[in-house]
This record gives structure tokens, sequence and C-alpha cells, in this order.
């Protein structure tokens, strides 16, 4: 199979991130289940891709569309002072997006929030929260 005709299996490590918020046009959104930040995953609904520049020319400009429109429902859901948005893969090489809301004095500020301290899952109340809010601001149902 080619990667347009592959189906688009989910990387086991990012659905065990946390849940999905939903799917938009390309990508499935999902919630990292850490309280210590608002921290959110795209995820294109692409099969094989590893890099950005993997993507057709037309679902890159797509994606980067997704990444503006996730990022301003971040920003408005969490007051965040800061996103950060980082598409790495060392660790899962399947492609996904991350957009961090951050606040000076957050539990990584000024750095990174790869690796740094232990993950503090989500009570049930925010997580909820988090995504009605993502799902409100974005049209997920």
């Amino acid at each position: 199979m080619t990667s347009h005709t592959a189906p688009f299996l989910l990387d086991p490590r990012l659905e065990a991130d946390g849940p999905a918020v939903g799917n938009l046009p390309l990508c499935q959104l999902r919630l990292v289940d850490d309280a210590r930040f608002f921290w959110v995953v795209l995820v294109p609904r692409r099969a094989h891709m590893v890099e950005i520049i993997d993507l057709p020319f037309a679902d890159r400009l797509h994606l980067m569309e997704e990444v503006a429109v996730v990022s301003s429902a971040v920003r408005e859901s969490s007051g965040c002072a800061k996103l950060n948005v980082a598409a790495l893969g060392n660790l899962v090489p399947q492609l996904h997006v991350h957009i961090v809301g951050r606040d000076p004095g957050d539990a990584a500020w000024p750095g990174p929030v790869f690796g740094v301290g232990t993950r503090e899952p989500l009570a049930d109340e925010a997580r909820d929260a988090r995504l009605a809010a993502l799902r409100v601001r974005l049209a997920i149902e």
C-alpha cells in the first residue's frame, strides 16, 4: 500500500498521552494528560508520515492552518502568556505537532517541557473542562 491508501494508525504512545479531543479536517487533536501544562498534540491522519515535508503540499498548508487555529484555542482556553509549538518526533516518529500553553513560573519555565519532571495527571473535572473548552472553540462535537 502507498501512503495514500494505507490506513491511518495512531502510535500507541500518542494514544497513551491522553484523550482525543476530536478530529479536524486533517488532524486528530489530542489532549496531553498533564496538569502542569495546557498541552495538546495534532496528528495528521495520514499514514507513514514522519516529517512535515513528507506531507503533500496541500496537507502542509492545511497543517499550518490547523496549528494556528488550535494555538488560538489553547491561548483562549488557558490564558497562557506564551505558546510553544514543536514537531520533534525523536521518541515517537509518527508526525505530530505539540502545542503547549506556557506561563512564567510553570514547572519547566523558561526551558522546554519535554523530559522535565514527572507528569501530573489531570483531575477528571480539569480534564473534562479542557476538553469541553477546546471542543467549543474548535466546533468539535
